[in-house]
């Protein structure tokens, strides 16, 4: 664990990066660009507003915004102040963001202005005043009685928020010596972040990871994948999701390599940016990669310098792995599979794996890990990579672990002679949009809510772009002219986007087992 690298923590990691790689460009976002010296002291300014602003050893804290230098920041910042990162879903529609905010007891938030046209502040007001109740706390949002400051990052904020200018001002009488003390307290047992993630029953739960499994989960990724001092890193997967933070940001800071955040994927820009950028690392789901091949103007731009794809999330088509050698000149393409409750890396192709093994399954266990399927085939994983358990939610816990310590990951996969994995089916249910966990429990519960929905079913059928979409099988209430088009518009409105089913078929009534329980293969027979 390069313990003499002083690696033992997340906030020991930023400083031996500020050292070892002081004057490499460390972030490039838009005009901005500063080095690993300027990053260093950036987290430790951020450090100090945070104990400034009375995060504790432990507390949570919450980021809800899209990928951005102030993202890394704010967020290394908090964790080097010894609070545990919560970060939230840039998808999440206020409701979503409030019940995450709420059941993790977050103390302080850290948030966007607008996004996408939309404004998460007001947003998450609606959300919070829906929540409030008689006599609710004197905070900025009255429904999340634990949140005690909303700093949002920007230069305005509403009154009762802070900006992050004010928020960063707050720290100045705070000293360096006490932000090292504080980061000091930390050890690699400490929790580094929370990482809420839906589950059957469609309430998110909140993986527990400690420092330790985040610094050697990410060491092997970086170690695998082959990532160098000299790479410059387009991260366009999201940083609220493991493979965007920890693949990206944390993989970046062992390495010393360029960090170019992306807030929004765009084909235009990721080709302009790979171009003008020299871009040499590009992980992502392979909805990125088709769409970077199939571009009309991709000739256009000057892709040379990449060298290094890591994908997943999905089944890859050798065509792809092909394409991605043959057309674009990368030298290393790998695959890999993960969740978050094994801080987001199980197994991992080798570089040297042979085309077809790259594209048929998700590598082999990593060190340190182990692979094994139970009698019904469904993946269970056991190594120093598997989560604490679910944030305050022991009954979750119980459910997800064999009696003899296993993760059960609600996968179903076939392990070949040399140990690959091949994902075939999932257990739960989920399917994948775009790269994002869609879980058809909980956009039930939510379609439901619908006043002319009776009864819904959804599942997850192919799709040329996306990978997969949702399509929803409804049972309108007696006397109901609910359209499919209503339905759609009025879950657009709802959840977030990813989760929307882009079909709706009604019927009379689902197909129901003697238990009761919804037979989702005669509905995927109809898909």
């Amino acid at each position: 664990m390069r313990g003499d690298m002083g690696w033992g923590t997340v906030p020991g990691l930023v400083r031996s990066a500020a050292e070892r790689y002081a004057d490499v460009e460390a972030v490039v976002d838009g005009r901005t660009r500063i080095t690993y010296a300027e990053l260093g002291a950036r987290v430790e300014r951020a450090a100090a507003a945070c104990i400034a602003s009375g995060v504790g050893k432990g507390d949570r804290v919450g980021i809800w915004a899209p990928n951005s230098l102030e993202w890394i920041v704010a967020a290394l910042g908090a964790v080097s102040a010894g609070g545990v990162l919560v970060p939230l879903n840039t998808r999440f529609k206020g409701t979503e963001a409030a019940d995450v905010l709420r059941r993790s007891g977050a103390r302080l938030l850290f948030v966007t202005g607008t996004f996408l046209g939309t404004s998460y502040v007001a947003s998450l007001r609606r959300a919070a005043r829906e929540g409030a109740s008689e006599g609710a706390c004197a905070g900025p949002l009255p429904g999340l009685p634990a949140l005690e400051q909303v700093v949002v990052l920007s230069e305005d904020a509403p009154v009762d928020f802070r900006t992050w200018k004010d928020f960063l001002a707050g720290g100045e009488g705070v000293e360096a010596a006490e932000v090292r003390a504080r980061s000091g307290e930390l050890d690699g047992s400490c929790l580094s972040d929370i990482i809420f993630t839906s589950g059957t029953t469609g309430r998110p739960k909140g993986a527990m990871i400690t420092h330790a499994q985040t610094l050697r989960a990410y060491e092997v990724w970086a170690d695998l994948a082959g990532l160098r001092s000299d790479d410059r890193y387009l991260i366009v997967n999201p940083f609220f999701h493991t493979f965007g933070y920890k693949a990206g940001v944390i993989a970046c800071l062992m390495r010393g390599a360029t960090m170019i955040p992306q807030p929004v994927f765009n084909v235009e820009t990721v080709l302009a940016n790979v171009a003008s950028e020299r871009v040499s690392v590009l992980p992502g789901p392979p909805t990125l990669h088709q769409s970077l091949l199939d571009h009309a103007a991709r000739d256009a731009h000057d892709l040379s310098a990449l060298r290094l794809v890591v994908t997943g999330a999905a089944v890859v088509p050798l065509q792809l792995v092909e394409r991605l050698r043959g057309e674009l000149g990368v030298e290393t393409v790998l695959t890999a599979y993960g969740l978050s409750e094994a801080s987001g890396i199980v197994t991992m192709c080798r570089r040297g794996d042979d085309p077809t093994v790259i594209a048929s399954t998700s590598g082999r266990a990593i060190p340190g890990t182990e692979v094994r399927l139970d009698e019904a085939g469904e993946v269970l994983v056991r190594g120093f990579n598997v989560m604490r358990g679910y944030y305050e939610d022991a009954a979750a816990t119980a459910e997800t672990f064999t009696a003899d310590g296993w993760l059960r990951t609600g996968d179903v996969g076939v392990l070949d002679g040399a140990g690959n994995l091949r994902i075939t089916d999932r257990l739960k249910d989920m399917f994948i949009v775009g790269g994002f966990n869609a879980y058809p429990a909980e956009i039930e519960q939510l379609l439901g809510l619908h006043p002319e929905v009776a009864d819904v079913a959804v599942i997850g059928v192919p799709d040329g772009r996306l990978g997969e979409v949702g399509k929803a099988f409804v049972v309108r209430r007696a006397g109901a002219v609910l359209t499919g088009d209503d339905l759609i518009a009025w879950a657009r409105r709802e959840m977030a986007n990813y989760k929307v089913p882009r079909m709706v078929e009604f019927v009379a009534e689902l197909p129901r087992n003697a238990g009761g329980k919804v037979v989702k293969g005669e509905l995927r027979g109809r898909g």
